[in-house]
């Protein structure tokens, strides 16, 4: 299969550590055995908001907030480069040509952000479509796409299959994960409406759930999209 994960910013606290990144690292090396072709997005997680939010204070506008924060998730890619050693990539692609040469390596591929203005959400879903991936697996603090936020509101209902269209109003709305509660955001899910890319969206704090959707079963919220 043809993978591609987005590990979101909870895999990089402020106290960080190889906690967050051995056991990933470790799945991702053992898929990549298995003849599976892997690519990961790096979020930047509390390092990439702390620079950011000093950075706006200082005077920065938002385009170059953007640009520390790219900074950032490359940096933490480079962490994951360090564990896997020669199954990855050496460097992380910061643009489409470079992603482009790194993906014919047959190595794993982990990259950060590309330009200011894109997520690293939308990083992954144009990786995905660039690869013709079977699957764009996107890992959150929590197990799937609800109804409002779990974290705020314990009557809220899990989804187990959204729809694109349905989901690209909850991200715009912008009113269930204010703060914490993270879904993809709005390119990335245009770019999975307009390619097809089957995705799921799933608690990324257990990486087993990872290796869950890859043998074929169903974990979290599974994102479906109009033939």
């Amino acid at each position: 299969m043809k993978i591609v994960v987005k590990i979101g910013g909870y895999a990089f606290p402020s106290k960080l550590d190889t906690a967050g990144i051995e056991p990933y690292a470790m799945l991702f090396s053992r898929l990549h055995r298995e003849d599976h072709e892997i690519l990961v997005v790096t979020g930047g997680g509390e390092d990439a908001r702390k620079y950011i939010r000093v950075a706006r204070a200082l005077g920065a506008n938002e385009a170059y907030c953007d640009q520390i924060g790219i900074e950032v998730t490359r940096l933490n890619a480079r962490l994951f480069i360090s564990k896997l050693g020669g199954e990855a990539h050496p460097d992380p692609p910061t643009n489409i040509h470079e992603l482009t040469q790194a993906l014919a390596t047959g190595k794993i591929v982990v990259m950060g952000g590309l330009t200011p203005g894109h997520s690293t959400d939308a990083v992954a879903a144009l990786a995905a479509e660039l690869m013709h991936a079977d699957v764009l697996i996107r890992t959150t603090d929590v197990n799937g796409v609800y109804t409002g936020d779990p974290k705020k509101d314990p009557k809220v209902k899990r989804l187990d299959v959204i729809s694109s269209d349905k989901l690209l109003k909850m991200v715009l709305s912008g009113e269930f994960w204010a703060g914490c509660y993270e879904l993809l955001d709005p390119v990335a899910v245009k770019i999975i409406a307009r390619s097809k890319i089957p995705t799921w969206i799933i608690d990324g704090k257990e990486p087993a759930n990872i290796e869950k959707i890859v043998r074929g079963k169903t974990v979290g919220t599974r994102v479906t999209v109009e033939a």
